[in-house]
């Protein structure tokens, strides 16, 4: 499995609304992507500008096949990323 797990933190308050409904329309897009075990996002309750993306992927290729798909392609590089301050974290699940 290949795991990764990004903090989003929005640049202007402003944009806040308009980052999370980008990542919620992202959300389908990528779960029925081929390879996605799991992708959700968290709209954090103590900074409202902080989103918490945490992935789940068979293979690290499915992840890298992913950044070429619509979801990322089409919404999350083009009009997230611009909005947003990105912080990777590619983890190891501890069981």
């Amino acid at each position: 499995m290949f795991h990764i797990n990004v903090w989003l933190t929005v640049k202007d308050p402003a944009n806040v609304e308009t980052v999370a409904g980008l990542l919620g329309r992202q959300v389908a897009l990528t779960r029925a992507e081929p390879g996605c075990v799991r992708f959700d996002v968290y709209h954090s309750l103590a900074d409202a500008r902080r989103f918490l993306l945490v992935e789940c992927w068979q293979e690290k290729k499915d992840w890298e096949t992913h950044r070429t798909a619509k979801a990322f392609t089409e919404i999350y590089a083009p009009q997230v990323l611009p909005l947003v301050d990105r912080e990777p974290h590619i983890s190891t699940l501890v069981e």
